[in-house]
């Protein structure tokens, strides 16, 4: 009996390191991809952005994470709002992200720990990133869905992207009585802004 728990313990444990080691895999060629853009000096700034965030689309959990995001608000919005609201925070997630990983694009990084939270089905990735004063850690949450790894959230210095994004926007909705339409005016001018100072 206890050789047989044995053995389911190590199989589960295997399956764990199986499952981390894929996601590691995965994330390391999505990072690399978004890091390569940054070096390409022959192409404009805007195709170098188009280019990091067709990645960042393909591989964020964008709309769970958007709908998160909006709290209450969203079960209060129309379809279009809603489809809107998507859209334009798909392409401010892109431009955070892409602001952030151009102050780590010249440096260098690794990934250093995996581990799989099975109670959630998330892998947790480490990756540390090297400078002249010390180093940073950033942690990947990854998720499979359907046979597609996707990231669900990341933090830097243990602060949450996704939970700093619901404070932020929770601030925002306060102050348009969380109307989701308003949001998108809100939204859509912050990204114009964002999207001229990362081309400029």
């Amino acid at each position: 009996m206890k050789s047989l728990l044995l053995i389911f313990i190590v199989l589960i444990s295997t399956h764990k390191i199986a499952l981390a080691d894929d996601a590691s895999k995965w994330l390391k060629k999505e990072i690399d991809v978004i890091l390569d853009s940054y070096k390409k000096e022959t192409i404009s700034k805007e195709t170098k952005f188009l280019m990091i965030e067709k990645t960042i689309n393909s591989n964020f959990a964008g709309t769970g994470i958007a709908k998160f995001v909006s709290g209450d608000s969203w079960s209060l919005a129309d379809k279009e709002d809603k489809k809107k609201y998507i859209k334009l925070f798909k392409r401010h997630l892109a431009l955070s992200i892409a602001s952030m990983m151009q102050g780590y694009s010249n440096q260098e990084y690794k990934l250093t720990r995996n581990s799989y939270d099975s109670k959630n089905k998330v892998s947790l990735i480490d990756m540390k990133i090297y400078n002249n004063t010390g180093n940073l850690v950033v942690t990947w949450r990854v998720k499979k869905s359907k046979e597609k790894f996707y990231v669900i959230d990341l933090l830097v210095a243990d602060i949450s992207l996704v939970v700093a994004k619901r404070s932020e926007f929770n601030s925002i909705l306060k102050n348009i009585d969380n109307d989701l339409k308003e949001l998108n005016i809100v939204l859509e001018k912050q990204n114009e802004s964002s999207f001229n100072k990362f081309i400029n």
